[in-house]
């Protein structure tokens, strides 16, 4: 089964998201995507976020996990310190490539806390999820959503 990590980053009252714009239909989801045959989940995290986003982050810890289904399979979702950089693809990554078809847009950026709840964001567990460990504090051992 496939799996994917995907990546809780907060600075300023702002989360880092990827908004999409996938032939029309357009919402907000985590950075992040799928680990490739020989590689571990800190070594996909940090590919895919440097790929998505060119932002730097440390201390990686697993609060969530999610059963995606079938093609995504289980999420597991880390919540990450941000150390700093400004959303941007990098320029060889599968993203960019994809952009310049301009039909099925990645855009990296920071979305104001208090507009995740009124956003499209895929999925509406994991958003739940956020918020309420925004207000209550993240959980110590992953939690399934």
């Amino acid at each position: 089964m496939k799996s994917a990590v995907r990546a809780i980053v907060i600075n300023d009252n702002k989360i880092l998201v990827m908004h999409r714009n996938k032939f029309g239909h357009e919402y907000y989801t985590l950075p992040g995507g799928g680990i490739k045959s020989g590689e571990d989940q800190m070594g996909a995290l940090t590919r895919e976020l440097n790929e998505e986003t060119s932002v730097r982050v440390d201390s990686p810890k697993l609060v969530f996990t999610e059963d995606a289904g079938a093609p995504y399979g289980m999420q597991y979702v880390y919540l990450c310190d941000y150390q700093g950089g400004e959303p941007v693809l990098s320029p060889g990554s599968e993203e960019a490539k994809i952009n310049a078809l301009g039909q099925n847009i990645y855009t990296p950026m920071w979305l104001p806390l208090e507009k995740l709840e009124s956003v499209p964001f895929l999925s509406t567990k994991l958003r739940t999820a956020i918020n309420e460990a925004i207000k209550s504090g993240f959980p110590e051992t992953a939690q399934a959503v």
